[in-house]
């Protein structure tokens, strides 16, 4: 009896175990999928546009910036065409993974996130280099290190990897525009605080627009709630909207311009 009685003990404590793990393993595969993203439209070389579970995101990605293609006050930069062209040609269309750092959005309500092209088995340096897409960006020379505290995960990285493409010309870093930004530059360190950013960094003009809406709005605007997603300003005109009369974005986007 004795003995039959630790067995019954012993399967009671495996069932446990069992489906401890078995519970653990869907909520991995569940943590994994929750990520899990369609990538819809490129914004830019470093933004662009997902559905992510059911919604439609804006996703700028943490680390690196591109060549500008539209800035209100920068016009086309430098091998800002080809870094949009690129990131269109690699994703679009494709199912990514997201990864977030300390902070997930941005004051414009964007997703700060890194684009995995495949699920990651770990965060070595090689995963990130085969399979990481600001990674590859830096490493090819579409990008530069653009680093924004909080989310600074992989910013050694980042920097190692520029490193590598200012010493192969690749891409951008082939133009003395962007070469001579870096010539000085001697250490890591100092190529760190070069490309850091201490204020919250936007390329941007975003204004805000509910489904179905006609107009756009700045975020801080009476009518804008939780359902309103942000655009960037050129995406709103592009589309047809007009100004909201109330909180009158193109005289803000006008300042910003003069600026």
């Amino acid at each position: 009896m004795v003995r039959s009685g630790k067995r019954s003990k012993n399967a009671s404590i495996l069932s446990a175990v069992l489906t401890i793990l078995i519970a653990l393993i869907i909520f991995l595969k569940q943590q994994g999928e929750s990520n899990k993203a369609y990538v819809k439209s490129i914004v830019d070389g470093d933004t662009i546009k997902v559905e992510l579970q059911g919604k439609t995101y804006t996703v700028r990605l943490i680390g690196v910036n591109t060549p500008e293609t539209n800035h209100p006050t920068k016009g086309i930069e430098p091998y800002g065409p080809e870094a949009k062209e690129f990131t269109k040609e690699t994703i679009t269309g494709k199912t990514v993974w997201l990864e977030f750092d300390v902070q997930e959005k941005d004051k414009y309500g964007r997703l700060l996130a890194y684009v995995w092209l495949e699920r990651p088995k770990d965060d070595s340096e090689d995963e990130i280099r085969k399979k990481m897409f600001n990674a590859i960006l830096v490493l090819e020379g579409y990008a530069q290190v653009m680093t924004v505290p909080p989310n600074v995960k992989y910013a050694d990285y980042f920097v190692k990897f520029q490193k590598e493409a200012v010493e192969n010309q690749k891409g951008l870093w082939g133009l003395e525009v962007y070469n001579s930004k870096v010539e000085k530059t001697t250490s890591d360190k100092e190529l760190q605080q070069a490309f850091t950013v201490t204020d919250e960094f936007t390329d941007e003009f975003y204004v805000y627009i509910s489904k179905g809406g006609k107009k756009y709005h700045l975020k801080n605007c009476r009518y804008v709630n939780e359902k309103y997603e942000p655009i960037t300003i050129e995406e709103a005109k592009e589309k047809g909207l007009t100004p909201c009369e109330v909180c009158k974005p193109d005289e803000e986007y006008e300042k910003m311009k003069s600026k």
